[in-house]
């Protein structure tokens, strides 16, 4: 099990990334492969905004597709 840094209401917070949340995001991430909404080796903007949308509908946590950044 991994931690992620995750930014909530502007707070980061570490989460942890269990097998579970990856294999639900994998799964995310083929459908909209698989739907077209990638563009050569990178996610269209749509293609990010249902992969966050879904992936927060089915675990009920927040996902960004941008690190946070280091100070």
């Amino acid at each position: 099990m991994n931690t992620l840094t995750v930014e909530l209401s502007g707070e980061k917070v570490k989460e942890m990334w269990d097998k579970r949340l990856t294999e639900i995001l994998c799964d995310i991430c083929i459908k909209e492969i698989l739907k077209g909404n990638r563009s050569g080796t990178h996610f269209t903007k749509d293609g990010w905004l249902k992969i966050m949308t879904n992936f927060e509908k089915e675990t009920d946590k927040a996902y960004s597709q941008r690190p946070p950044k280091s100070r």
